[in-house]
């Protein structure tokens, strides 16, 4: 069992305006987990986020969603990561990622915030050691429309598409807690590179 992990948080941007747009894809995780293992998400000011607890593989996890909008998601990472007394290592951040194709994942241990807003923020105030979930929302036409791809909401046939990705995005969290990191990222990895050759 990989006890390391202790705080899974989802990015996105609250309010019902931003609630289906490609960029709260971390906020779709972390609610099924959430739906999955019993937790329920309340908000904690003094956090700045909603924060639900939830028994993943016999580990306490702490789900967030910041309340904070994307590019100040770190300031209620580290409220919560501070309160629990949690080192980055400990900390495995879910977000939306146009460098990957949609509803594709990867699990990464660590790196560079490659553009992405919450991640630049989270950088600032955690360091860049935390772990990662990407979840992959596609590529727009142009790189200027970057911003407005991930704040609008995916067609109807790319959202059943990110539907099953957040299904198998939880999965990959439960294994990541069961198993640790490594076998988590093998098992996904290699499904993905088979998926590749077969088409």
């Amino acid at each position: 069992m990989d006890h390391s992990i202790q705080l899974v948080v989802g990015l996105g941007n609250p309010g019902k305006d931003y609630a289906r747009t490609r960029h709260n894809a971390g906020f779709w995780v972390v609610e099924e987990l959430a739906r999955r293992h019993g937790g329920e998400f309340r908000d904690e000011h003094k956090f700045n986020g909603r924060v639900a607890k939830a028994t993943v593989a016999g580990v306490e996890l702490r789900l967030l969603e910041p309340l904070t909008y994307m590019n100040r998601s770190g300031l209620a990472a580290r409220s919560l990561m501070d309160y629990l007394k949690l080192t980055p290592e400990q900390v495995l951040v879910v977000h939306d990622e146009i460098d990957i194709p949609v509803g594709d994942l990867r699990l990464k241990w660590e790196g560079g915030h490659g553009g992405h807003n919450g991640l630049r923020d989270l950088n600032q105030h955690l360091g860049n050691q935390y772990r990662r979930l990407r979840v992959g929302v596609g590529r727009p036409p142009s790189k200027a429309e970057g911003i407005d791809h991930v704040l609008e909401r995916p067609g109807k046939a790319e959202q059943v598409i990110l539907d099953d990705a957040v299904q198998r995005a939880a999965d990959a969290i439960e294994q990541v807690m069961r198993e640790g990191m490594e076998p988590a990222m093998q098992a996904l990895h290699s499904k993905l590179k088979n998926e590749t050759e077969s088409e």
